[in-house]
């Protein structure tokens, strides 16, 4: 594929000292330029958007090839991401019965609103969507052109791809000169903590991650999960136990073995994937390879052909990891999440193996204290918590007040201390008991307080493992025994309170409440 090289704008006379060092006969090595075009129909705008970005990925992978080979390059090869805009010019927007019943699909107020977009082959369905909402509810066109934000090289590579693998120390030095790599300034999170201020004259946002942002967490999930994104799920599950993912495995493998199972698909970290039976492999499997040892937080996925299976991963202890793993699977737009755990027991009328359905959370966690002030309360989702109980019940088939002796509903404390019973003057003990904490856990609060950041329906169960304030700590045997007893069921309970929510319909679970006064139009 052809290039231009083009000049930059003349630089004014006199530099500051920390520019003096540019290079005024540096070229610019552009793909074939590509005009804005208009739309009024969802499949041409999204057609636009694949042409300027499979245009922008060939250009880079073609530049990164000749790089590789030891050539000159014309220039500094850059190529850029697609955009996406829609002006309106009044508050008034087409309502039907439809649309009314969603809490996204539109825009505020008047103005220009647009965003970068990135892998329209991961999220062609989602964009199609968005775009026929703007179309529907506001009567206007689309403009899709290419915009001035770069696609950093790493973001460019096949899935398969290791081409800077080959490079000399020396050549891969030289990167920063011939290519745009990730710049962390085009990555923050300000629109989704309402910090977001534009300039004058810059658009509004439409959704809430720029395609920068999005492919750097693209990025970080296939290292830490050991799986490539296009595997993950619409409802994801979180533990922090290894058994959880044992279980989840088994039950992963069996379901390949029935033919009549919903799930077509069983993948493993490194992109090990399993058919069901009499099902053909299909174009990529053949890629997949045990790693030699697990990724940080394994991801496993039970497939289903739209996309709303499940995703499990093992985020393991503490609030760090919580929040590491839900900054990057909120990209993907899950429908929900539901944290599965073990928790302490706070209450001396708790028994180990008892459930607590979260509906409240004390945030002692500190990792999400910039970007979510504690003073901003995490509430308790409806449809999330009606379809976990009701799982619960199904599984242990125990109703009415036998269910209540097995399933706490209350308040769930985070922490970020291991060790917080060791702490002086009984200060965290102090502040469970002033909260009316019912038991207390190191990932959950988190998890809910990002899928409010994120605008991504959260729940938790948690199953009492220990009761520290009453010295009940398990003891060698007794823990394999809680283990084998309730590991199971727990995860029965969790895919089936999934299987609730797919069946009532999504569309069920965008509540406003995680919507703020002036949101974008992206779900």
């Amino acid at each position: 594929m052809g290039g231009q090289a083009v000049k930059p704008s003349t630089l004014p006379d006199r530099l500051p000292p920390l520019l003096s060092f540019v290079d005024n006969s540096a070229m610019t090595y552009l793909p074939p330029p590509l005009a804005t075009t208009r739309h009024t129909d969802a499949a041409s705008a999204l057609a636009q958007v694949r042409r300027i970005y499979d245009s922008s990925l060939a250009h880079l992978r073609k530049a990164m090839q000749r790089y590789v080979a030891g050539e000159d390059l014309p220039g500094k090869a850059r190529a850029c991401y697609p955009f996406v805009r829609v002006q309106t010019h009044t508050v008034a927007r087409v309502v039907s019965d439809d649309s009314a019943r969603l809490s996204y699909g539109f825009v505020a107020g008047p103005g220009r609103y647009e965003t970068t977009l990135t892998r329209p082959d991961l999220f062609g369905d989602y964009y199609l969507e968005q775009f026929s909402l703007l179309l529907r509810n506001h009567g206007v066109e689309l403009e899709v052109g290419t915009s001035n934000q770069p696609i950093p090289v790493h973001f460019s590579f096949a899935e398969h791809d290791h081409i800077e693998g080959s490079l000399s120390a020396q050549r891969r030095q030289l990167m920063r000169d011939a290519f745009d790599l990730p710049d962390l300034t085009a990555m923050d999170d300000c629109i989704p903590n309402g910090t977001h201020e534009p300039r004058a004259g810059e658009p509004h946002p439409l959704a809430l991650f720029t395609a920068p942002r999005v492919d750097y967490s693209l990025h970080r999930l296939r290292h830490y999960t050991g799986t490539a994104p296009q595997y993950f799920q619409n409802f994801v599950l979180f533990t922090n136990y290894q058994f959880y993912i044992d279980e989840f495995v088994r039950m992963g493998r069996a379901a390949m073995q029935d033919q009549d199972s919903e799930y077509i698909a069983f993948v493993e970290p490194g992109n090990m994937v399993t058919r069901r039976v009499g099902l053909s492999s299909e174009e990529g499997d053949e890629f997949g390879a045990e790693p030699l040892r697990l990724p940080q937080m394994p991801g496993y996925h039970l497939l289903r052909r739209d996309g709303c299976g499940i995703t499990m991963i093992n985020i393991g202890v503490g609030p760090a990891n919580a929040k590491n793993i839900t900054d990057h699977v909120a990209v993907l737009r899950p429908y929900a999440w539901i944290m599965l755990g073990h928790c302490a027991g706070l209450r001396t009328t708790q028994q180990l193996g008892d459930y607590v359905l979260a509906h409240g959370y004390v945030r002692e966690d500190h990792v999400l204290d910039e970007e979510l002030p504690l003073w901003v309360p995490i509430p308790a989702l409806a449809e999330i918590q009606v379809a976990i109980q009701t799982a619960v019940a199904d599984v242990t088939q125990v109703q009415g007040p036998e269910l209540k002796r097995i399933m706490r509903t209350g308040t769930v404390a985070s922490t970020d201390n291991r060790n917080w019973e060791l702490l002086p003057d009984n200060g965290p003990q102090r502040r469970f008991s002033q909260s009316r904490a019912v038991a207390l856990d190191m990932e959950s609060a988190t998890i809910a307080a990002n899928g409010f950041r994120f605008r991504v329906p959260y729940g938790t169960l948690l199953c009492v493992s220990d009761k520290p304030l009453h010295g009940e700590i398990k003891l060698p045997g007794m823990a394999d025994h809680f283990y084998r007893e309730r590991v199971d069921q727990h995860l029965r309970i969790g895919i089936r309170a999934v299987e609730l929510l797919r069946e009532q319909g999504i569309h069920q679970l965008h509540s406003r409440k995680l919507r703020s006064f002036a949101e974008v139009a992206f779900q």
